[in-house]
C-alpha cells in the first residue's frame, strides 16, 4: 500500500475511532454507576450537533456549543428522573427495551423539529479545503480538534473519577449502592449525574465531529451500535480500554474501505460485536461480570 494512502486511512480511522470511543465511554459512565446499558447514548451525540446548529443563529460558535452541551445534559437528567428513577430493581432486558424506546422517541422528536435535512457546524479553523501536513499527509485541522478535544474529555473524566470527591462517590455507588447509601451518599443524585455526564460528553463530541461527518436526526442508531461494540470490546466499565477499542474499530473500518464496499461498513461493527459476545463476552480488558449480559 502507498505510504501516503496508509497514513490517510490511519488518520481517518483515528478521527472516527475517537468518536466511537467517546460514545463507548458514555455507555461505561452510566453502566458503572447503575448497571444500565443506555442505548439512547447515540442520540445525545445527535442532539449536541443539532442544538448547536440551531443556536448558532443567535450566538457565536463557542457559546452555541456550550449551550448545546448544557441543554443535552438537562435532557439526560430528565430521562433518568422521568423514565429510570421510579423503576424498582429492573431487569437488564427491561432496561434495554426502555432505553431503545427512548432512543426512538428522541429520534422522532428530532425529526419533527429539524426534519430530514443534514446539518453541519462550521469548521473551528479554516474551511473544508484547509489542510495541515502531518507525516507528509494533508489532514483537515478539524481532525486535530476532534482528536484533541476528545482526548481532553477522556483525560478529564479519568481525573474526575479518581481524584475528586464527587467522582469517588460515583465509584462507590457503582461498587455497592447499599453501602454507599449507608455512608450518606445520595445514590439517586449520583445516578442522575451519571446520565448528565454521559449526555454532556456525547453532545460535545457531536459538536466537534459535526463539521466533518455532518449531523442528521437518524445518526444516533449507528453510533449507539458502534459505541456499544467499543464498550463490549474494551470490557464494560473500563473507560480507558474503551478508548483503545474505539481507535481499533475506527482503524479497522478505515482500512476495510479498500476491500469492503462502503455500504457494508456498519456490518463490520456488528460482526465484531457478535464475535466478542460469543468468544469473550467480558471483552479484551474487562472483568467476567460483564459476561452476565449474555443472560438476556
Amino acid at each position: 500500500m502507498n505510504p501516503d494512502l496508509f497514513f490517510q486511512y490511519l488518520f481517518a480511522g483515528i478521527s472516527y475511532g475517537i468518536i466511537y470511543a467517546i460514545v463507548g465511554v458514555g455507555f461505561n459512565i452510566i453502566y458503572n454507576t447503575t448497571g444500565i446499558i443506555n442505548f439512547a447514548q447515540g442520540e445525545f451525540v445527535m442532539l449536541g450537533g443539532m442544538i448547536a446548529f440551531s443556536l448558532l443563529q443567535w450566538m457565536p460558535l463557542p457559546l452555541a456549543i456550550a449551550a448545546a452541551v448544557a441543554v443535552t445534559m438537562v435532557v439526560g437528567a430528565l430521562i433518568e428522573i422521568v423514565f429510570i428513577r421510579w423503576l424498582d430493581r429492573p431487569s437488564v432486558l427491561r432496561m434495554i427495551i426502555i432505553t431503545i424506546g427512548l432512543s426512538i422517541l428522541i429520534r422522532e422528536v428530532a425529526l419533527h423539529i429539524w426534519g430530514e435535512s443534514i446539518r453541519a457546524l462550521p469548521y473551528f479553523y479554516g474551511n473544508e479545503i484547509t489542510t495541515v501536513s502531518i507525516a507528509g499527509v494533508k489532514v483537515s485541522p478539524q481532525v486535530l480538534w476532534v482528536v484533541g478535544i476528545c482526548s481532553v474529555i477522556v483525560g478529564t473524566l479519568n481525573l474526575f473519577f479518581y481524584a475528586s470527591p464527587l467522582g469517588r462517590e460515583m465509584r462507590a455507588c457503582a461498587a455497592n449502592r447499599t453501602a454507599a447509601t449507608l455512608c450518606g451518599i445520595n445514590t439517586n443524585n449520583m445516578v442522575t449525574l451519571s446520565f448528565m455526564l454521559s449526555a454532556g460528553i456525547g453532545a460535545l463530541a457531536g459538536c466537534v465531529m459535526s463539521p466533518i461527518t455532518y449531523t442528521s436526526y437518524d445518526m444516533g442508531t449507528g453510533l449507539a451500535i458502534k459505541g456499544f461494540t467499543v464498550a463490549i470490546l474494551g470490557g464494560l466499565g473500563n473507560s480507558l480500554a474503551a478508548v483503545a477499542a474505539g481507535l481499533l474499530l475506527g482503524i479497522i473500518e478505515a482500512f476495510s474501505i479498500s476491500v469492503v464496499p462502503l455500504a457494508f461498513q456498519d456490518a463490520i461493527a456488528i460482526t465484531i460485536l457478535l464475535i466478542i459476545l460469543f468468544v469473550r463476552p467480558h471483552g479484551l480488558f474487562g472483568s467476567k461480570e460483564a459476561a452476565s449480559l449474555k443472560e438476556f
